[in-house]
């Protein structure tokens, strides 16, 4: 039968897209932390929605999973093909990669689902106009990945997560069929809005193949800023003046506890960092706007009323754009240093915005009563409420004694999320790593109304098995 599948799927997408050599496989069955690896017949690479669609009628007849993949950034396995024994193949999009339209006035773009991340920015900068969602893999991430798991970024605070973001989609669902809801209107109360089903599903629901994404005007200047605090409730207190002075023009507020600068200091020397570490809590501040008039008095209007108030203990404000991205870079280092670092226990949490000292003080203090030793690295999108919070420990090399300490490492940071009626995964997804922590923070009416979904479109779970659910699916 695999033989016979096999040459149906080359006949579908072309021999040379579908890749079977233990060695070229190999990279696409592991996920981007190096800590899962999956099992596939095949990598297949379609290069039209109709290939998508006629290989998912072919799986579906052969009893084989389909496991999407984008880029392989993830943080949680989604993407990776771990439902063994069931045979599976690993869908790719990459070769879907066209811009398919773009309207400056309606200020939107239509876009393949393998399209990376940074090529849709660049062609909306190309017609004047900002595509904003931006991450620190947005030169490897694919637009179908963004949108399956709902990413967030650092640009959320102003424009939104990606379910803000879309407009429309294209989706094959489990039985072959194309659902087509490419539409870029703004305004649509013709009953239910089906897209919203797939974005967050992590390809558990459906395949997604094109998507019609918002446009923004393109900001002409901006200026970006560099500030430290001595504790989170001043940091909260700084968000909250920035909000007031600055309304929408506040684009970005990042924060990075000292011990996460740390981390990046020691692993990635070509970093630059511009203070000392003397401070409990780093912030990077970015005003952005279409004029650019009175940015910067701005800025410094702000950060000074902080000085004043005892807010800030110090600040830059960067001095060209080279500076801004040397700031930048700090930002986007965190994942890269911080798996370099050690063993990663991370979370993707969030609460609402007044519980978030609560939230850091007792995840803390939670963490360091299990694992005196651990690094606590934080950092994140706190504007949003999404504050990353990792324990990086030691490699442990029993995988059942690392597999106790990560759970209950987990299982205390969930407590504290659940109390504080907050989310366990803001903006990475469920994916294969953190399904038996999903019940913890869900209620059970919302997971049973989750697989009775799953259940209708897929009732041979055929889409991405073994990931978000707990047990049978």
């Amino acid at each position: 039968m695999t033989a016979t599948f096999l040459q149906t799927l080359r006949t579908i997408a072309g021999a040379a897209h579908v890749i079977t050599d233990p060695a070229d496989l190999a990279p696409a069955l592991t996920d981007w932390r190096g800590r899962y690896r999956g099992e596939a017949l095949a990598l297949v690479r379609p290069g039209t929605t109709e290939e998508v669609a006629a290989i998912v009628t072919a799986c579906r007849a052969a009893g084989v999973a389909v496991v999407p993949q984008g880029g392989n950034t993830g943080m949680c396995a989604a993407a990776t093909p771990m439902a063994a024994p069931r045979p599976a193949i690993l869908l790719r999009l990459d070769r879907m990669n066209r811009i398919r339209a773009i309207s400056p006035l309606g200020d939107s773009i239509a876009v393949d689902a393998g399209c990376i991340l940074a090529n849709v920015q660049a062609a909306a900068a190309g017609v004047g106009r900002l595509f904003p969602l931006s991450l620190g893999a947005e030169g490897s991430c694919q637009i179908g990945g963004n949108l399956s798991t709902n990413a967030g970024g650092t640009a959320a605070l102003r424009y939104g997560v990606m379910r803000d973001l879309a407009l429309g989609l294209e989706v094959v669902l489990p039985d072959g069929a194309v659902l087509d809801l490419m539409t870029a209107l703004r305004k649509d109360s013709a009953g239910y809005d089906l897209k919203h089903l797939f974005i967050g599903a992590e390809g558990t629901l459906g395949i997604i193949t094109g998507a019609v994404l918002k446009l923004f005007p393109r900001p002409t200047a901006r200026v970006v800023a560099l500030a430290k605090l001595d504790s989170i409730e001043a940091v909260l207190a700084l968000l909250s003046a920035a909000r007031a002075a600055a309304g929408a023009r506040l684009g970005a507020f990042e924060v990075l506890n000292r011990e996460q600068i740390a981390v990046i200091a020691e692993h990635l020397p070509g970093v630059t960092i511009p203070f000392a570490l003397d401070a409990a809590w780093y912030v990077l501040i970015e005003l952005a706007d279409t004029t650019g008039e009175g940015l910067e008095p701005a800025m410094e209007s702000l950060l000074e009323q902080a000085m004043e108030r005892g807010l800030v203990a110090d600040a830059l404000v960067a001095a060209s754009e080279a500076q801004a991205a040397a700031f930048w870079k700090i930002r986007h280092s965190v994942s890269e240093a911080s798996k370099a670092a050690g063993y990663v226990v991370s979370h993707d949490s969030a609460v609402p915005l007044h519980e978030q000292g609560r939230f850091v003080t007792e995840v803390e203090a939670a963490i360091r009563a299990l694992r005196p030793d651990a690094r606590i690295v934080m950092h994140g999108h706190i504007g949003d409420g999404n504050i990353h919070i990792l324990a990086i420990i030691p490699p442990v090399a029993d995988a059942q004694e690392r597999f106790a300490q990560v759970d209950a490492i987990n299982a205390a940071v969930d407590e504290v999320t659940a109390r504080l009626r907050g989310t366990i995964s803001a903006e990475h997804g469920i994916g294969y790593a953190n399904i038996h922590r999903l019940a913890r923070v869900t209620a059970p009416l919302e997971l049973s109304l989750m697989r009775q979904f799953k259940a209708l479109l897929d009732p041979d779970n055929l889409f991405n098995p073994g990931k978000l659910f707990a047990g049978k699916q």
